[in-house]
Protein backbone atom coordinates (compact mmCIF):
# COMPACT_ATOMS: atom_id res chain seq x y z
CA UNK A 1 0.00 0.00 0.00
CA UNK A 2 2.58 2.44 0.73
CA UNK A 3 4.84 1.37 -2.22
CA UNK A 4 1.81 1.81 -4.60
CA UNK A 5 1.14 5.25 -2.80
CA UNK A 6 4.78 6.57 -3.18
CA UNK A 7 4.63 5.68 -6.85
CA UNK A 8 1.66 7.60 -7.45
CA UNK A 9 3.01 10.66 -5.58
CA UNK A 10 6.25 10.61 -8.08
CA UNK A 11 4.02 10.68 -11.21
CA UNK A 12 1.53 13.44 -10.03
CA UNK A 13 4.68 15.11 -8.90
CA UNK A 14 6.38 14.78 -12.25
CA UNK A 15 2.94 15.70 -13.94
CA UNK A 16 3.12 18.84 -12.21
CA UNK A 17 7.01 19.59 -12.39
CA UNK A 18 6.06 19.55 -16.23
CA UNK A 19 7.16 16.64 -18.72
CA UNK A 20 11.23 15.74 -18.69
CA UNK A 21 11.79 18.41 -15.79
CA UNK A 22 12.45 15.44 -13.49
CA UNK A 23 16.33 14.46 -13.75
CA UNK A 24 16.78 11.84 -10.77
CA UNK A 25 14.59 10.23 -8.00
CA UNK A 26 15.35 8.25 -5.54
CA UNK A 27 12.72 6.46 -2.74
CA UNK A 28 13.01 4.90 0.48
CA UNK A 29 9.75 2.87 1.17
CA UNK A 30 8.97 1.04 4.48
CA UNK A 31 11.30 -0.86 6.57
CA UNK A 32 13.57 -3.18 5.91
CA UNK A 33 12.59 -7.04 8.01
CA UNK A 34 13.91 -7.90 11.16
CA UNK A 35 16.28 -10.06 9.67
CA UNK A 36 18.12 -7.71 7.68
CA UNK A 37 21.43 -7.01 9.21
CA UNK A 38 20.77 -3.33 9.79
CA UNK A 39 19.95 -1.46 12.53
CA UNK A 40 16.20 -0.02 12.22
CA UNK A 41 17.44 3.61 13.45
CA UNK A 42 19.80 4.47 10.31
CA UNK A 43 16.74 4.49 8.29
CA UNK A 44 14.89 7.59 7.68
CA UNK A 45 11.49 5.91 8.22
CA UNK A 46 9.56 4.90 11.44
CA UNK A 47 7.73 2.00 9.87
CA UNK A 48 6.01 0.59 6.92
CA UNK A 49 3.64 3.03 6.80
CA UNK A 50 6.43 6.01 5.77
CA UNK A 51 8.50 6.70 2.71
CA UNK A 52 10.73 9.41 1.87
CA UNK A 53 11.34 10.46 -1.86
CA UNK A 54 14.11 12.53 -3.01
CA UNK A 55 13.71 14.42 -6.29
CA UNK A 56 16.53 16.45 -8.55
CA UNK A 57 14.61 18.95 -11.00
CA UNK A 58 16.68 19.69 -14.11
CA UNK A 59 18.44 22.67 -14.28
CA UNK A 60 16.66 23.77 -17.74
CA UNK A 61 13.31 23.49 -15.87
CA UNK A 62 13.67 26.75 -14.33
CA UNK A 63 11.24 25.93 -11.56
CA UNK A 64 11.28 27.70 -8.43
CA UNK A 65 11.66 25.05 -6.00
CA UNK A 66 9.30 27.01 -2.66
CA UNK A 67 6.62 27.78 -5.71
CA UNK A 68 6.94 23.46 -6.87
CA UNK A 69 6.04 23.08 -3.50
CA UNK A 70 3.34 25.08 -2.27
CA UNK A 71 1.40 23.64 -5.26
CA UNK A 72 2.14 20.15 -4.40
CA UNK A 73 0.43 21.30 -0.79
CA UNK A 74 -2.08 21.88 -2.38
CA UNK A 75 -2.96 19.02 -5.02
CA UNK A 76 -1.43 16.29 -3.05
CA UNK A 77 -3.47 15.75 0.02
CA UNK A 78 -6.57 16.47 -2.56
CA UNK A 79 -5.55 13.76 -4.61
CA UNK A 80 -4.24 11.23 -1.63
CA UNK A 81 -6.45 12.35 1.18
CA UNK A 82 -5.39 9.69 3.88
CA UNK A 83 -2.14 10.62 3.41
CA UNK A 84 0.22 12.98 5.21
CA UNK A 85 2.72 15.13 3.20
CA UNK A 86 5.69 17.18 4.41
CA UNK A 87 9.21 18.54 2.81
CA UNK A 88 12.45 18.38 4.20
CA UNK A 89 15.64 20.16 3.40
CA UNK A 90 16.81 18.51 0.52
CA UNK A 91 20.53 20.07 0.01
CA UNK A 92 23.13 19.58 2.23
CA UNK A 93 23.91 22.93 3.57
CA UNK A 94 20.28 23.02 4.91
CA UNK A 95 20.71 19.70 6.53
CA UNK A 96 23.84 20.49 8.53
CA UNK A 97 22.09 24.11 9.29
CA UNK A 98 19.30 22.13 10.91
CA UNK A 99 21.31 20.63 13.05
CA UNK A 100 20.02 17.46 13.04
CA UNK A 101 16.32 18.75 12.86
CA UNK A 102 13.99 17.64 9.87
CA UNK A 103 12.71 21.25 9.21
CA UNK A 104 14.20 24.21 9.95
CA UNK A 105 11.73 24.87 13.32
CA UNK A 106 11.40 21.70 15.46
CA UNK A 107 9.85 22.11 19.29
CA UNK A 108 11.07 19.58 21.19
CA UNK A 109 8.70 18.83 24.20
CA UNK A 110 10.08 16.38 26.71
CA UNK A 111 10.09 14.99 30.08
CA UNK A 112 9.91 11.92 31.99
CA UNK A 113 5.61 11.61 31.94
CA UNK A 114 5.04 11.16 28.31
CA UNK A 115 1.37 11.07 28.44
CA UNK A 116 1.77 14.65 30.42
CA UNK A 117 4.49 15.22 27.50
CA UNK A 118 1.75 14.64 24.59
CA UNK A 119 -0.99 16.87 26.41
CA UNK A 120 1.24 19.86 26.42
CA UNK A 121 2.45 19.11 23.09
CA UNK A 122 -1.30 18.92 21.98
CA UNK A 123 -1.67 22.57 23.11
CA UNK A 124 1.71 23.83 21.54
CA UNK A 125 0.52 22.07 18.12
CA UNK A 126 -2.79 23.84 18.60
CA UNK A 127 -1.49 27.48 19.22
CA UNK A 128 1.26 27.31 15.96
CA UNK A 129 -1.21 26.14 13.84
CA UNK A 130 -2.83 29.74 13.89
CA UNK A 131 0.65 30.75 12.39
CA UNK A 132 -0.05 31.38 9.31
CA UNK A 133 3.33 31.12 7.33
CA UNK A 134 4.08 27.86 8.75
CA UNK A 135 4.11 24.90 6.67
CA UNK A 136 3.75 20.87 7.43
CA UNK A 137 3.24 21.30 11.27
CA UNK A 138 3.16 17.53 12.35
CA UNK A 139 4.44 15.74 14.91
CA UNK A 140 8.24 14.14 14.12
CA UNK A 141 6.80 10.60 15.62
CA UNK A 142 4.02 8.71 14.70
CA UNK A 143 1.87 8.61 17.86
CA UNK A 144 -1.37 6.97 16.90
CA UNK A 145 0.11 3.89 15.10
CA UNK A 146 -2.84 1.06 14.71
CA UNK A 147 -1.85 -1.87 16.38
CA UNK A 148 -3.56 -5.09 17.26
CA UNK A 149 -3.93 -5.93 21.22
CA UNK A 150 -3.48 -9.33 22.44
CA UNK A 151 -4.91 -9.54 26.51
CA UNK A 152 -4.76 -12.67 27.72
CA UNK A 153 -6.39 -14.59 30.08
CA UNK A 154 -3.94 -16.33 32.18
CA UNK A 155 -6.59 -18.43 34.18
CA UNK A 156 -8.31 -19.63 31.45
CA UNK A 157 -4.92 -20.47 29.67
CA UNK A 158 -3.70 -22.23 33.22
CA UNK A 159 -6.92 -24.19 32.91
CA UNK A 160 -5.63 -25.61 29.47
CA UNK A 161 -2.34 -26.10 30.45
CA UNK A 162 -0.49 -22.78 28.94
CA UNK A 163 1.77 -20.64 29.87
CA UNK A 164 2.16 -16.90 28.83
CA UNK A 165 5.22 -17.75 27.66
CA UNK A 166 3.71 -20.55 25.47
CA UNK A 167 1.18 -18.17 23.98
CA UNK A 168 3.66 -15.47 23.58
CA UNK A 169 6.17 -17.69 21.46
CA UNK A 170 3.30 -18.94 19.15
CA UNK A 171 2.00 -15.98 18.21
CA UNK A 172 5.55 -14.34 17.58
CA UNK A 173 6.66 -17.63 15.46
CA UNK A 174 2.90 -17.29 13.35
CA UNK A 175 3.22 -13.13 12.81
CA UNK A 176 7.07 -13.32 12.58
CA UNK A 177 9.50 -16.45 12.18
CA UNK A 178 10.79 -19.11 13.96
CA UNK A 179 14.02 -17.33 13.94
CA UNK A 180 13.11 -15.23 17.39
CA UNK A 181 12.14 -18.12 19.13
CA UNK A 182 14.36 -20.89 18.16
CA UNK A 183 17.51 -20.26 16.19
CA UNK A 184 18.28 -23.48 13.82
CA UNK A 185 20.87 -23.67 11.40
CA UNK A 186 21.82 -26.24 8.80
CA UNK A 187 25.44 -27.07 8.18
CA UNK A 188 26.70 -27.58 4.21
CA UNK A 189 27.96 -31.04 3.93
CA UNK A 190 30.22 -29.62 0.99
CA UNK A 191 31.10 -26.53 2.01
CA UNK A 192 30.64 -26.74 5.27
CA UNK A 193 28.69 -23.00 5.08
CA UNK A 194 26.24 -22.96 7.92
CA UNK A 195 22.93 -21.74 6.96
CA UNK A 196 19.96 -20.49 8.84
CA UNK A 197 16.92 -22.23 8.76
CA UNK A 198 13.50 -20.70 10.09
CA UNK A 199 9.53 -21.35 9.34
CA UNK A 200 6.76 -18.49 8.29
CA UNK A 201 3.77 -18.64 8.12
CA UNK A 202 3.11 -16.78 4.19
CA UNK A 203 1.52 -13.21 4.63
CA UNK A 204 -1.39 -14.20 2.79
CA UNK A 205 -2.00 -16.19 5.52
CA UNK A 206 -1.93 -13.90 8.05
CA UNK A 207 -3.81 -10.68 7.11
CA UNK A 208 -7.06 -10.55 9.75
CA UNK A 209 -7.93 -10.72 12.83
CA UNK A 210 -9.95 -13.76 12.32
CA UNK A 211 -6.28 -15.80 11.37
CA UNK A 212 -4.78 -14.26 14.24
CA UNK A 213 -7.58 -15.77 16.55
CA UNK A 214 -7.09 -19.33 15.04
CA UNK A 215 -3.32 -20.09 15.65
CA UNK A 216 -2.88 -23.10 17.04
CA UNK A 217 -0.76 -22.88 20.59
CA UNK A 218 -0.48 -27.10 20.68
CA UNK A 219 1.42 -28.91 18.46
CA UNK A 220 0.38 -32.60 17.59
CA UNK A 221 -2.63 -32.60 19.32
CA UNK A 222 -5.75 -34.09 17.38
CA UNK A 223 -6.75 -30.35 16.87
CA UNK A 224 -6.38 -26.87 16.44
CA UNK A 225 -7.37 -26.48 19.88
CA UNK A 226 -6.74 -24.24 21.99
CA UNK A 227 -6.06 -21.68 19.58
CA UNK A 228 -5.50 -17.86 20.49
CA UNK A 229 -8.78 -16.96 20.66
CA UNK A 230 -9.31 -19.54 23.33
CA UNK A 231 -7.53 -17.49 25.93
CA UNK A 232 -7.35 -14.22 24.78
CA UNK A 233 -9.11 -11.36 23.66
CA UNK A 234 -8.27 -9.40 20.53
CA UNK A 235 -8.90 -5.92 19.71
CA UNK A 236 -7.56 -3.04 17.32
CA UNK A 237 -6.30 0.35 19.67
CA UNK A 238 -3.29 2.53 18.73
CA UNK A 239 0.45 2.72 20.14
CA UNK A 240 3.17 5.04 20.02
CA UNK A 241 5.40 3.87 16.96
CA UNK A 242 8.29 5.30 17.58
CA UNK A 243 9.71 6.61 21.05
CA UNK A 244 12.90 9.45 20.48
CA UNK A 245 15.32 10.41 23.46
CA UNK A 246 17.03 12.99 24.29
CA UNK A 247 19.24 12.94 27.57
CA UNK A 248 17.63 9.83 28.14
CA UNK A 249 14.37 11.14 28.54
CA UNK A 250 11.29 10.24 25.76
CA UNK A 251 10.88 13.66 23.83
CA UNK A 252 7.83 14.79 21.03
CA UNK A 253 8.56 17.10 18.22
CA UNK A 254 6.56 19.21 16.57
CA UNK A 255 8.24 20.27 12.78
CA UNK A 256 7.38 22.90 10.55
CA UNK A 257 8.69 24.69 7.60
CA UNK A 258 8.76 28.54 7.16
CA UNK A 259 7.04 29.80 3.96
CA UNK A 260 6.54 33.93 2.76
CA UNK A 261 8.78 35.09 6.24
CA UNK A 262 12.07 35.04 6.94
CA UNK A 263 13.09 32.66 9.90
CA UNK A 264 13.69 35.36 12.77
CA UNK A 265 9.78 36.62 12.53
CA UNK A 266 8.92 33.09 12.05
CA UNK A 267 10.78 32.11 15.41
CA UNK A 268 9.75 35.03 17.04
CA UNK A 269 5.69 33.93 16.12
CA UNK A 270 6.72 30.15 17.60
CA UNK A 271 7.52 31.39 21.11
CA UNK A 272 4.51 33.36 21.20
CA UNK A 273 2.42 30.54 20.56
CA UNK A 274 3.91 28.40 23.18
CA UNK A 275 3.64 31.47 25.53
CA UNK A 276 0.19 30.87 24.58
CA UNK A 277 0.13 27.26 25.16
CA UNK A 278 0.40 27.82 29.30
CA UNK A 279 3.07 26.98 31.13
CA UNK A 280 4.09 23.01 30.72
CA UNK A 281 3.17 20.40 33.75
CA UNK A 282 6.05 20.49 36.24
CA UNK A 283 8.98 18.39 34.79
CA UNK A 284 8.53 18.60 31.18
CA UNK A 285 10.78 21.20 29.31
CA UNK A 286 9.99 22.76 26.20
CA UNK A 287 13.13 23.78 23.45
CA UNK A 288 12.81 25.39 20.05
CA UNK A 289 15.60 23.73 17.74
CA UNK A 290 16.37 23.27 14.43
CA UNK A 291 17.77 26.58 12.49
CA UNK A 292 16.29 28.38 14.87
CA UNK A 293 19.18 28.44 18.07
CA UNK A 294 22.42 29.04 15.90
CA UNK A 295 20.62 31.45 13.96
CA UNK A 296 20.28 33.43 16.87
CA UNK A 297 23.64 33.03 17.89
CA UNK A 298 25.19 33.35 15.38
CA UNK A 299 23.11 37.11 14.70
CA UNK A 300 23.88 38.04 18.23
CA UNK A 301 27.47 37.61 18.34
CA UNK A 302 28.12 38.89 14.17
CA UNK A 303 26.02 42.03 16.48
CA UNK A 304 28.60 42.22 19.17
CA UNK A 305 31.57 41.98 16.70
CA UNK A 306 29.62 44.94 14.84
CA UNK A 307 29.56 46.87 17.47
CA UNK A 308 32.93 46.18 19.01
CA UNK A 309 34.51 46.81 15.69
CA UNK A 310 32.99 50.18 15.23
CA UNK A 311 34.40 50.81 18.75
CA UNK A 312 37.82 49.45 17.98
CA UNK A 313 38.00 51.53 14.70
CA UNK A 314 36.72 54.68 16.67
CA UNK A 315 39.78 54.08 19.22
CA UNK A 316 42.31 53.30 16.53
CA UNK A 317 41.26 56.55 15.02
CA UNK A 318 41.02 58.71 18.38
CA UNK A 319 44.93 57.65 18.41
CA UNK A 320 45.91 58.08 14.77
CA UNK A 321 44.44 61.14 14.92
CA UNK A 322 45.22 62.11 18.46
CA UNK A 323 41.96 63.48 18.55
CA UNK A 324 38.69 62.03 20.02
CA UNK A 325 36.26 64.91 17.95
CA UNK A 326 38.19 63.89 14.71
CA UNK A 327 37.79 59.82 15.07
CA UNK A 328 34.18 60.82 15.49
CA UNK A 329 33.78 62.18 12.58
CA UNK A 330 35.68 59.63 10.44
CA UNK A 331 33.14 57.16 11.44
CA UNK A 332 29.66 59.50 11.86
CA UNK A 333 29.13 57.73 8.33
CA UNK A 334 28.38 54.74 10.09
CA UNK A 335 24.31 55.08 10.63
CA UNK A 336 24.62 55.38 6.86
CA UNK A 337 26.23 52.34 5.80
CA UNK A 338 23.44 50.11 8.23
CA UNK A 339 20.65 52.65 6.86
CA UNK A 340 21.99 51.78 3.18
CA UNK A 341 21.80 47.90 4.42
CA UNK A 342 18.37 48.18 5.69
CA UNK A 343 17.04 49.98 2.64
CA UNK A 344 18.44 47.83 -0.29
CA UNK A 345 17.46 44.18 2.10
CA UNK A 346 13.75 45.83 2.13
CA UNK A 347 13.71 46.57 -1.49
CA UNK A 348 15.09 43.03 -2.78
CA UNK A 349 12.90 41.56 -0.10
CA UNK A 350 16.31 39.77 1.35
CA UNK A 351 16.01 38.61 4.89
CA UNK A 352 18.78 39.86 7.70
CA UNK A 353 20.89 36.94 7.80
CA UNK A 354 24.47 36.12 7.91
CA UNK A 355 25.52 36.60 5.02
CA UNK A 356 23.61 40.18 4.79
CA UNK A 357 25.92 40.79 8.42
CA UNK A 358 28.85 39.96 6.42
CA UNK A 359 28.12 42.69 3.89
CA UNK A 360 26.93 44.83 6.13
CA UNK A 361 30.65 45.06 7.92
CA UNK A 362 32.15 45.10 4.77
CA UNK A 363 30.27 47.92 3.41
CA UNK A 364 31.55 49.28 6.98
CA UNK A 365 35.35 48.53 6.46
CA UNK A 366 35.31 50.57 2.98
CA UNK A 367 33.38 53.17 4.54
CA UNK A 368 35.50 54.21 6.96
CA UNK A 369 38.57 53.90 5.01
CA UNK A 370 36.33 56.56 2.67
CA UNK A 371 35.82 58.55 5.54
CA UNK A 372 39.51 58.47 6.98
CA UNK A 373 40.52 59.51 3.94
CA UNK A 374 38.76 62.90 2.89
CA UNK A 375 38.89 63.82 7.09
CA UNK A 376 42.94 63.51 6.80
CA UNK A 377 43.43 65.94 3.69
CA UNK A 378 40.40 68.48 5.28
CA UNK A 379 42.71 68.18 8.74
CA UNK A 380 46.01 68.49 7.48
CA UNK A 381 44.82 71.86 4.42
CA UNK A 382 43.00 73.28 7.79
CA UNK A 383 46.17 73.20 9.68
CA UNK A 384 48.13 74.89 7.36
CA UNK A 385 46.08 77.94 8.41
CA UNK A 386 45.13 78.60 4.52
CA UNK A 387 41.42 78.95 5.63
CA UNK A 388 38.64 78.06 7.48
CA UNK A 389 36.95 74.58 8.62
CA UNK A 390 34.36 74.92 5.73
CA UNK A 391 36.89 75.67 3.35
CA UNK A 392 39.12 73.04 4.77
CA UNK A 393 36.19 70.31 4.12
CA UNK A 394 35.70 71.33 0.68
CA UNK A 395 39.19 71.34 -0.26
CA UNK A 396 38.98 67.70 0.90
CA UNK A 397 35.79 66.85 -0.56
CA UNK A 398 37.25 68.21 -3.75
CA UNK A 399 40.56 66.47 -3.78
CA UNK A 400 39.47 63.33 -2.72
CA UNK A 401 35.95 63.17 -4.61
CA UNK A 402 37.68 60.73 -7.49
CA UNK A 403 39.93 57.89 -5.25
CA UNK A 404 36.56 57.46 -3.03
CA UNK A 405 33.83 57.64 -6.10
CA UNK A 406 36.91 54.71 -7.70
CA UNK A 407 36.71 52.83 -4.49
CA UNK A 408 33.16 52.60 -4.24
CA UNK A 409 32.25 51.91 -7.61
CA UNK A 410 34.77 49.47 -7.90
CA UNK A 411 33.11 47.34 -5.27
CA UNK A 412 29.64 48.07 -6.18
CA UNK A 413 30.70 46.74 -9.61
CA UNK A 414 32.33 43.93 -8.13
CA UNK A 415 28.81 42.53 -6.28
CA UNK A 416 26.72 43.06 -8.94
CA UNK A 417 27.34 39.60 -9.91
CA UNK A 418 26.56 37.68 -6.53
CA UNK A 419 23.32 40.84 -5.66
CA UNK A 420 22.03 39.03 -9.01
CA UNK A 421 22.17 35.24 -7.79
CA UNK A 422 23.04 33.99 -11.51
CA UNK A 423 24.79 31.20 -10.78
CA UNK A 424 23.60 27.77 -8.98
CA UNK A 425 23.30 28.09 -5.41
CA UNK A 426 24.21 31.73 -5.93
CA UNK A 427 20.80 33.09 -3.38
CA UNK A 428 22.79 31.54 -0.86
CA UNK A 429 25.37 34.33 -1.32
CA UNK A 430 23.06 36.62 -2.86
CA UNK A 431 23.05 38.85 0.12
CA UNK A 432 26.29 39.56 0.78
CA UNK A 433 26.50 41.33 -2.48
CA UNK A 434 22.66 43.05 -1.77
CA UNK A 435 24.04 44.63 1.56
CA UNK A 436 27.56 45.75 0.26
CA UNK A 437 26.07 47.82 -2.73
CA UNK A 438 23.35 48.90 -0.41
CA UNK A 439 25.68 50.28 2.31
CA UNK A 440 28.45 51.62 0.15
CA UNK A 441 25.71 53.76 -1.95
CA UNK A 442 24.47 55.04 0.80
CA UNK A 443 28.05 55.73 2.75
CA UNK A 444 29.60 57.44 -0.61
CA UNK A 445 26.66 59.65 -0.65
CA UNK A 446 26.82 60.53 3.32
CA UNK A 447 31.11 60.70 2.79
CA UNK A 448 30.62 63.21 0.37
CA UNK A 449 27.73 65.48 0.93
CA UNK A 450 27.20 65.10 4.67
CA UNK A 451 30.95 64.31 6.26
CA UNK A 452 32.22 67.71 5.08
CA UNK A 453 29.24 69.47 6.90
CA UNK A 454 29.97 67.67 10.23
CA UNK A 455 33.85 68.39 9.44
CA UNK A 456 33.35 71.61 9.68
CA UNK A 457 31.17 71.97 12.45
CA UNK A 458 33.41 69.66 14.55
CA UNK A 459 36.53 71.71 13.61
CA UNK A 460 35.06 74.96 13.65
CA UNK A 461 36.78 76.12 16.61
CA UNK A 462 39.44 73.55 17.27
CA UNK A 463 42.99 74.35 17.68
CA UNK A 464 45.19 74.34 14.67
CA UNK A 465 48.44 72.96 16.55
CA UNK A 466 48.57 69.22 16.54
CA UNK A 467 47.49 68.07 20.28
CA UNK A 468 50.67 65.83 19.94
CA UNK A 469 53.22 64.97 22.37
CA UNK A 470 56.01 63.35 20.68
CA UNK A 471 59.03 65.44 20.50
CA UNK A 472 59.95 64.25 17.32
CA UNK A 473 56.76 65.04 15.53
CA UNK A 474 57.40 68.02 13.77
CA UNK A 475 53.73 69.70 14.03
CA UNK A 476 53.51 68.80 17.64
CA UNK A 477 54.36 71.96 19.92
CA UNK A 478 56.26 70.35 22.09
CA UNK A 479 58.82 69.63 19.07
CA UNK A 480 62.56 71.15 18.53
CA UNK A 481 61.17 73.32 15.80
CA UNK A 482 57.73 74.16 17.91
CA UNK A 483 60.05 75.23 20.62
CA UNK A 484 62.58 77.27 18.72
CA UNK A 485 59.97 79.26 17.09
CA UNK A 486 58.74 80.36 20.33
CA UNK A 487 62.29 81.81 21.42
CA UNK A 488 62.41 83.22 18.64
Amino acid sequence: MTEQTTLKTLEEIKRLAGPGNVEVSIGYVGTYAPSYPVNLVYLWTSGPQEAVLRIQLKKSANIHVSVLQEQLRRVLPREFPDTAFTFESGDIVDQIMDFGSPTPIEVAIQGFNFSADHEYAEKVRTEMAKIGHLRDLHYGQPLQYPSLNIDIDRERAGQLGLTVDQVARSVETATWSSRFVSRNFWQDPVTGVGYQVQVEVPQDQMKSMDDLSSIPLMSGGPSNHPNLGDVAHLSYGQVTGEFDRYDMQRMISLTANVQGEDLGRAADQVDAAIQRAGPPPRGVEVHVRGQVVPMRQTLHYLTLGLLFAVVAIYLLLAANFQSLRLAFVAVSTTPAVVCGVIIMLLLTGTTLNLQSFMGAIMALGVSVANSILLVTFAEAHRREGTGTSVEAAIFGGRTRLRPILMTSIAMIAGMIPMALALNEGGHQTSPLGRAVIGGLAASTLATLFILPAIFSLAQERASRSSASLDVSDPHSQYSSHGIEGERS
